[in-house]
């Protein structure tokens, strides 16, 4: 997002960009940003992600505010609400946001600050679903992967 702070980090899943805006987190993109800006917000996010991929955390605190519609928000705050290592359906997120499967499934589409509000942690009723981020589905199977096996066996990451 041109104009405002950001900052980039190195990631299993690959380069990856957060920026701020009115301290508080508004984006998260896949690639190296062009202008590198190290506010207090954004080194605590990129320390928050470090500690994620390395296995030394799986909750995030930090204030996001991500553009988007009433709908789209409520659908946001419900991904927030799924723990780590854990999934729910399109459908399940629609009893909750409102809306359809198919309406969720595009409010997931386009989640600006996505790993930090988890749309990989929600699935198709029938399989893994879609994913938009990073390299689509091996990058929604490695954050699923990523969180069952730190659930399961602390400190241990996928391989």
């Amino acid at each position: 997002m041109p104009g405002l702070p950001q900052l980039s980090l190195h990631t299993p899943v690959g380069d990856i960009t957060v920026s701020e805006d009115a301290e508080r987190i508004v984006a998260l993109d896949w690639g190296w940003g062009r202008d590198q800006t190290e506010t207090p917000l954004l080194r605590r996010a990129r320390d928050q992600l470090h500690a994620y991929f390395d296995g030394a955390c799986l909750a995030f605190d930090l204030p996001l505010a991500p553009e988007g519609t009433p709908y789209r928000r409520r659908v946001w705050a419900a991904l927030q609400a799924i723990p780590p290592g854990q999934t729910r359906t399109y459908q399940e997120i629609a009893r909750v946001a409102g809306g359809s499967a198919r309406s969720v499934g595009g409010a997931n589409g386009a989640n600006p600050i996505p790993i930090l509000i988890p749309c990989h942690r929600v699935v198709a009723a029938g399989g893994i679903g879609g994913y938009s981020g990073g390299d689509g589905l091996p990058t929604k199977r490695l954050l699923l992967d990523l969180e069952s096996h730190l659930l399961a066996d602390p400190g241990q990451l996928p391989r």
